[in-house]
């Protein structure tokens, strides 16, 4: 049984007892240590290695249909334990109820339930087709197998979605996972390790590595595959280390997400969405709306509309459900990156019409905050800035917005507001992101069908879809020549015969030599 207790008492992870130093877990809504963790050593991450290796075969063997059950157990335990999943979220996030409720066991829940339904599907041994002559007769398979250990790290802002959800296509596809969440949110990582166990998952088959940088790093070292969300730098550092031993990655890094107003757009839906998808979670979703790009002829009544409705929003210490509408800041140093970019664009001639201060303590909180006025000088419009900040530029007309969202090496998201459907679509075409929603915002992550993945310095490979579970495995192919087809010689063998090569000849330009020419 996992467990965490009170700071300065004993916390027992992974099965083992560890003594109450190690690492704080701070309420950033309260201010107050609510828990400690230990932090794991190299050779701690080692021995949890082992373990894992030595359970992958037996969680291998039980088949998708054992996994599933395992699976479906564990959607069930997350919806009929919601409340207590909930209270652990927020404790460590300082995030809204809702925020925890929609985002994260609503994503759990669902997850749980489509990798058990689809991961047959997607693994199944693929027959295939081949256009060449010489494998003529023969059985051509694509098939899948585990990795076996995959490590995941974890980013703080989603310790279940983004942190933990990795973790079920991985243990879907037979591996055994090792999770490294960030030492800011580790607790639902630990409390989901009670409940796997709970719903009968095979001992070490997936196991937690609380720790700092170090314990990710040495995680790196022993895994046969990562899976990292978080920071572009950070991700680049995963990356670096990850070739030492070539070690295949999967990346979510930074995003820069983009909003394109038209001047036909539907205001009031366009004002409530930029409203919320910046603004839900504190702003600390890797594809929130993070700029917004305003056409301009609606550019005031558009500003005027994002002004009033962010100026009602309700800011503190969550209290249960419908208490606040922005929760706090649960990484500390990112307030000092969004207090940064604000007061960079006021220096800069930018407005702020909300907000643009910290809050009240004695948690962590920075006002929502909409700025006008701004530009590509002015980091909150260029640099990530990860919290409840909204900064709308005007723009001519849409060209000029595309250019402009462009204008970033990041390609997370972005979103487009027309009531033009075919033109919006167009527009989304050309807009260099690896998701892009029309009339919508961050809602393709709920489609669990859906590849998502970044493009540039957002990141490589994808989670959801096929190749969401795919990455976690190796790919064979196999070539089987039945009896009929396996002569003594091929034609193609050894001696090489003229008249054999000017037949081959004759054949290769038969097949391919009639296409079209240019």
């Amino acid at each position: 049984m996992a467990s965490v207790e009170q700071a300065g008492q004993t916390a027992t992870t992974n099965g083992e007892v560890h003594d109450g130093a190690g690492i704080p877990v701070e309420n950033p809504a309260s201010g107050q240590v609510i828990a400690t963790v230990p932090e794991l050593s190299a050779e701690q991450v080692h021995e949890l290695a082992r373990r894992g290796r030595a359970a992958q075969p037996g969680w291998e063997a039980l088949g998708f249909e054992g996994r599933a059950r395992v699976l479906l157990r564990m959607q069930k335990w997350v919806l009929d334990n919601a409340e207590r999943v909930v209270e652990t979220i927020i404790s460590e996030t300082g995030k809204t109820y809702e925020d925890a409720q929609l985002a994260e066991i609503s994503y759990a829940a669902s997850a749980f339930g489509f990798w058990a339904k689809n991961a047959e599907e997607f693994l199944a041994d693929e027959r295939i087709r081949a256009s060449s002559p010489l494998v003529l007769g023969r059985k051509l398979v694509v098939r899948y197998r585990p990795l076996g250990l995959v490590g995941v790290i974890g980013p703080w802002n989603y310790p279940l979605t983004n942190s933990f959800g990795d973790c079920i296509p991985a243990l879907a596809a037979g591996n055994s996972v090792i999770l490294k969440p960030s030492e800011i949110t580790p607790l639902t990582s630990l409390l989901m390790l009670e409940a796997l166990q709970e719903c009968g998952m095979p001992e070490n088959v997936y196991q937690v590595a609380t720790g700092r940088g170090e314990t990710g790093a040495a995680l790196v070292d022993e895994v046969d595959m990562i899976m990292f969300t978080g920071s572009t730098r950070t991700g680049k550092k995963v990356m670096e280390r990850a070739a030492q031993t070539v070690t295949p990655v999967s990346l979510e890094m930074g995003g820069k997400d983009p909003m394109i107003v038209l001047a036909d757009a539907d205001l009031e839906r366009a004002a409530n969405a930029a409203t919320f998808y910046s603004m839900q979670n504190g702003g600390q979703t890797c594809i929130s709306i993070e700029r917004v790009y305003v056409e301009e002829p609606v550019y005031d009544e558009f500003v005027s509309k994002v002004t009033e409705k962010v100026r009602a929003l309700r800011q503190g210490t969550p209290a249960g459900p419908g208490s606040v509408e922005v929760g706090a800041i649960t990484f500390p140093p990112q307030m000092e990156v969004i207090e940064g970019h604000v007061q960079d664009a006021l220096a800069k001639g930018a407005r702020a019409l909300t907000g643009g201060h910290r809050g009240p303590g004695p948690g962590q909180f920075f006002e929502p905050t909409v700025l006008v006025d701004v530009d590509h000088s002015m980091q909150c419009m260029t640099e990530e800035t990860f919290g409840p900040t909204l900064p709308i530029m005007k723009v001519q007309d849409a060209d000029e917005a595309v250019r402009m969202a462009n204008e970033s090496p990041y390609g997370l998201a972005g979103s487009v507001f027309t009531r033009d459907n075919h033109k919006g679509e167009a527009i989304a075409r050309r807009v260099e992101a690896g998701a892009v929603c029309v009339n919508d915002a961050m809602l393709n992550y709920s489609a669990l069908e859906l590849p998502m993945g970044g493009w540039k310095a957002s990141g490589l490979g994808s989670r959801h879809g096929a190749n969401g579970i795919r990455k976690y495995t190796r790919q064979q192919t196999l070539l089987v020549t039945p009896k009929l087809a396996a002569r003594k010689r091929d034609v193609h063998m050894f001696p090489y015969r003229k008249s054999t090569t000017r037949m081959l000849g004759r054949l290769f330009r038969l097949l391919w030599g009639r296409g079209k020419r240019g």
